[in-house]
């Protein structure tokens, strides 16, 4: 059973830290500010941000047109239904629509499923949606997935 007598207080059993009385207090002497210095004196309180003459980050940083990302994949989507008028020889490759001035180099291809395909075609591109490739394969061609060969350093 709980009595008065065997009530344990709520408040933390720590007290709080006692600065500047004496070296055996852990805090005495110069009260953990150190020695001297703008930090050591009364009233002492610096901006928020301030980096001690420094240009400070927030001045450092690139402002408005924001951070230049790395890995950037460039790619450029074109639907299936748009697709067959740049086919030679019943089929469409990165380097043919290059040739045609539709894809830049260095991007990557993707094939969307909007729009019908009436003819066969091979189509060889980066990356399709589902419905393209059975857009695709119910015109009687093929969606190959271009593999990227990376060059080795030595």
């Amino acid at each position: 059973m709980n009595t008065l007598s065997s009530l344990k207080s709520i408040k933390s059993g720590t007290s709080k830290r006692r600065v500047g009385r004496g070296g055996g207090s852990g805090k005495g002497k110069t009260s953990g500010r150190g020695h001297k210095g703008y930090k050591a004196r009364t009233g002492s309180n610096s901006r928020l941000r301030y980096e001690g003459g420094q240009m400070p980050i927030i001045s450092r940083i690139p402002k408005l047109k924001g951070f230049k990302v790395v890995n950037t994949k460039n790619l450029k989507v074109i639907n299936v239904g748009e697709i067959a008028e740049y086919a030679v020889s019943g089929e469409i490759t990165k380097k043919i629509l290059v040739k045609n001035g539709i894809l830049r180099k260095g991007f990557n291809l993707k094939i969307l499923g909007d729009g019908e395909l009436n003819e066969k075609l091979n189509i060889e591109a980066d990356a399709f949606t589902k419905s393209a490739i059975e857009k695709i394969e119910k015109a009687g061609g093929k969606a190959i997935i271009a593999v990227v060969k990376k060059k080795r350093r030595e």
